[in-house]
């Protein structure tokens, strides 16, 4: 007997109570809705490992990847890590304790802030980072080269449907 997995079950129970609706669909979305809680749970595991949360992770990480002089305008980070200004703030005040990143303003004018990552920050997210990216090979190890390969090409041509196209 073929083992079922919990999505099957409820795909199961589905096809016994409504045969006139097609579960199958909840197939791909409920098995990607159960992956991605268990997924994120073993990514974030990383992050506090080094003391950070996910939200602090982002923000150092956008930081970084954004180049020399990793600086960005809290407008500019707000929309690189997909959360309002007031979220962003939040974020940053545990960052400037913890002396990963400072505010400051550009040629003194207090409308043009700008909040940049510390000599510290680069280094924390440099070591998180190759933490981080070794972890998630681990986690897609447990896939063959070709299934890796065909799931990121059918996510990314499924998510070009909910995302607009980046410059």
């Amino acid at each position: 007997m073929e083992h079922l997995d919990h999505v099957a079950r409820i795909q199961q129970q589905w096809a016994a109570e409504r045969p006139d609706l097609d579960p199958r669909p909840q197939g791909i979305i409920g098995r990607l809705h159960r992956l991605a809680l268990f997924l994120r749970e073993e990514v974030c595991a990383v992050y506090a490992e080094h003391g950070l949360t996910e939200a602090e992770f982002d923000v150092l990480a956008t930081l970084r990847r954004s180049g020399a002089p990793y600086s960005l305008a809290p407008g500019e980070l707000a929309a690189q890590t997909m959360v309002t200004s007031g979220a962003t703030t939040k974020r940053l005040d545990r960052l400037v304790s913890a002396g990963y990143v400072s505010r400051h303003s550009e040629d003194g004018d207090q409308r043009r802030r700008r909040i940049s990552l510390s000599p510290e920050g680069k280094k924390k997210i440099d070591e998180v980072m190759t933490d981080h990216l070794a972890n998630e090979a681990r986690l897609i190890a447990q896939l063959s080269a070709a299934e890796q390969s065909a799931l990121e090409g059918a996510l990314k041509s499924w998510l070009r449907h909910y995302e607009p196209p980046q410059g």
